[in-house]
C-alpha cells in the first residue's frame, strides 16, 4: 500500500475514537453551559489544566520513546516493558502521595469543601498515564480498530456516567439525603459531577487492558532503561513548557484578572468558546495518532523527507477547511452553548487559528524526534511558553479572556518559526513555504471578505457555502498542477 494511503487510512481509524471523544466532549457543552454556572464550569477547566499538565511530566516522554526504540530494537516487547514498569512504579506513588496530602492540596486551592475531587485527578493522572503506554503499544503493532475501540468503550463509559450523574443524581440524592454517595459528589450539579465521571471512564480503560496487563512481563532492562530516558526524558522537559503553553492561561485567569472580576466565571466563558473551535484540535490529534508511528518507520527511506513535505501540504489545506467551515457558519454552531456564554464564540477565529498553527508545528517536530536531536525541542517549547506569558501578563488585565486566545496564536507562530528554521539546518524536509501560505492566505482572504457581505441568515450561508467550495477547488487545482509538474519533470529527465 502506498504510504500516504495507509497513513490517510490509519488516520481515519485512529480519528473514530478520537472523533467519538471530542464529539461528546463537543455536546456535553450544551449540557455544561445550560446546567453548570460559569464559575462552576471555569473551576473544572482549572481541574484539567492541572491534569493536561500534570500528564506530561508523568508519562515522562515514553510514548514518543517507545516508538523510537522499539523500531530500533530487535526485541520490540522489552521496551516496552521497561516502559509500562516504569509508568506503573510512578503512578502507583503518585496516586499514593495525592491521596494521602488530598486536604492540604484542596485547601491549598481554596476548594476545603471538595478534597475528593482532589483524589479524582490523583486517579484520573495515573490510570491515564499507565494506560497510555499501553494504547502507544496498540499504535506501534497498528492495530488501530482494538485502539479505536478501547478508547470508544472509554468515551461511552464517560456518556453514561455523565448521563447518570447529571439526570439521575440529583433526584436520587433528594430521595435519600443520607446517601452513601454524598461523600463522593455533591447533592446538585456541580463542577464535581464533571470530574467524577471523567474518573469512572478512566478506571473503565484500566480494567478493559486488564488481559494484556495480565500478559505483559513486567521488568527493567539497565541497559535499555537508561537510553530509553536519556532520549524520553528531554521530550518530557520539552513537552512540559508546551504542554503549560496549551494550558498555563486558564491558571493565570486567577491571578492576572482585577480585582471584582469573577475569575472563573471569565475562564468558563473561554473555556466555551474553546470547545467551539474542538474540530480543528479533533482532526490535528487523530492525524498525530497516525503521523508519529508513520514518520518513524520512513525514517530510512531517502525519498521520506519528500514525503513529509507532500503531508504537510494536504494537512495545511484540510486544517483551512475546517477553519472555514466553522467560521462560515459559527452563528449555527454558536447556539450549542448556553446564553451565558456565547459571549465566548467571538474568540474562535483565532482559536482555530492558533490550532491550525500547533498542527503545522506538530509536523516540524518530527526534524528533532527523527534526528535524535530532541534537546531543541526545550528552546522552542521554552520560547512559545515565553511569548504566553508575556501576552497573558501584558493583556489579559484589560482584555480578560481575549488576551489568552491571541496568546496562543503568537505562541504558536512564534514556535513555527523557530521550529522550521531550526529544522532547515539540521534535518532538512523540502516544505514548499509558498503553497502553504498561498493554502493558509487564501482560506482568510475568504473568511474576511465574507464578513465584509452584507448578508444575513439563510443568504450569508448560502454565500458561504459557495466560498467554501471555491477553497476546497483552488486546492484541488493547486495540486493538479503540482503533481502535472511533477510528471513532466519525471519524463524530462529520465
Amino acid at each position: 500500500m502506498h504510504p500516504l494511503k495507509r497513513l490517510a487510512g490509519e488516520t481515519a481509524i485512529y480519528g473514530l475514537s478520537t472523533i467519538v471523544a471530542r464529539i461528546v466532549n463537543f455536546f456535553f457543552v450544551p449540557l455544561y453551559t445550560r446546567i453548570l454556572s460559569q464559575s462552576d464550569y471555569g473551576i473544572a477547566t482549572e481541574f484539567l489544566a492541572y491534569i493536561a499538565i500534570l500528564q506530561v511530566a508523568l508519562t515522562l516522554g515514553l510514548e514518543t520513546g517507545c516508538f523510537r526504540f522499539a523500531n530500533k530494537h530487535e526485541q520490540p516487547a522489552r521496551v516496552f516493558s521497561n516502559a509500562l514498569t516504569t509508568m506503573l512504579a510512578v503512578t502507583l506513588g503518585f496516586f499514593a502521595l495525592v491521596t494521602l496530602f488530598s486536604q492540604p492540596l484542596a485547601g491549598a486551592l481554596g476548594y476545603d469543601a471538595y478534597t475528593p475531587c482532589v483524589i479524582y485527578v490523583g486517579g484520573i493522572l495515573a490510570s491515564d498515564c499507565f494506560t497510555a503506554i499501553l494504547f502507544a503499544r496498540l499504535r506501534f503493532e497498528h492495530r488501530a480498530v482494538k485502539f479505536s475501540v478501547f478508547k470508544t468503550i472509554k468515551i461511552s463509559g464517560e456518556i453514561v456516567f455523565n448521563i447518570l450523574l447529571f439526570f439521575g443524581a440529583p433526584a436520587y440524592f433528594a430521595a435519600h439525603p443520607d446517601s452513601f454517595w454524598l461523600h463522593f459528589i455533591s447533592a446538585t450539579p456541580d463542577f464535581s459531577y464533571l470530574l467524577f465521571a471523567i474518573f469512572l471512564s478512566c478506571v473503565l480503560a484500566l480494567l478493559l487492558f486488564i488481559p494484556d496487563i495480565l500478559r505483559t512481563h513486567f521488568g527493567i532492562d539497565r541497559k535499555l532503561w537508561r537510553a530509553m530516558m536519556r532520549y524520553s526524558l528531554p521530550l518530557m522537559i520539552a513537552g512540559l513548557p508546551g504542554v503549560a503553553n496549551d494550558f498555563i492561561d486558564r491558571l493565570l485567569f486567577r491571578y492576572l484578572l482585577p480585582a471584582g472580576v469573577n475569575w472563573q466565571a471569565e475562564l468558563g466563558v473561554f473555556q466555551a468558546g474553546v470547545k467551539l473551535a474542538v474540530i480543528m484540535t479533533l482532526f490535528v490529534q487523530m492525524f498525530r495518532y497516525a503521523a508519529e508511528p508513520f514518520f518513524f518507520a520512513g525514517v530510512k527511506d531517502r525519498n521520506s523527507p519528500k514525503l513529509y513535505a507532500a503531508v504537510m501540504n494536504h494537512f495545511v489545506a484540510f486544517c483551512m477547511v475546517i477553519f472555514l467551515f466553522v467560521v462560515f457558519y459559527l452563528d449555527i454552531i454558536g447556539l450549542l452553548l448556553g446564553k451565558d456564554f456565547r459571549a465566548g464564540a467571538d474568540i474562535v477565529p483565532v482559536m482555530l487559528g492558533a490550532y491550525l498553527l500547533l498542527g503545522v508545528s506538530f509536523n516540524l517536530s518530527m526534524w528533532y524526534k527523527l534526528s535524535g536531536k530532541t534537546n531543541y525541542a526545550i528552546y522552542i517549547t521554552l520560547l512559545g511558553l515565553l511569548v504566553t506569558l508575556a501576552v497573558n501578563g501584558c493583556f489579559m488585565p484589560r482584555y480578560g479572556y481575549h488576551a489568552a486566545a491571541w496568546g496562543h496564536l503568537l505562541s504558536y507562530l512564534v514556535m513555527v518559526i523557530l521550529s522550521a528554521w531550526l529544522g532547515a539546518r539540521y534535518y532538512p524536509i523540502p516544505y514548499n513555504w509558498k503553497k502553504i501560505i498561498a493554502y493558509i492566505a487564501a482560506g482568510a482572504a475568504l473568511y474576511f471578505a465574507a464578513r465584509l457581505l452584507p448578508f444575513t441568515h439563510g443568504a450569508k450561508w448560502g454565500i458561504n457555502s459557495l466560498l467554501l467550495l471555491a477553497y476546497i477547488a483552488f486546492w484541488w487545482i493547486v495540486e493538479k498542477k503540482s503533481s502535472e509538474v511533477k510528471k513532466r519533470l519525471r519524463k524530462a529527465y529520465t
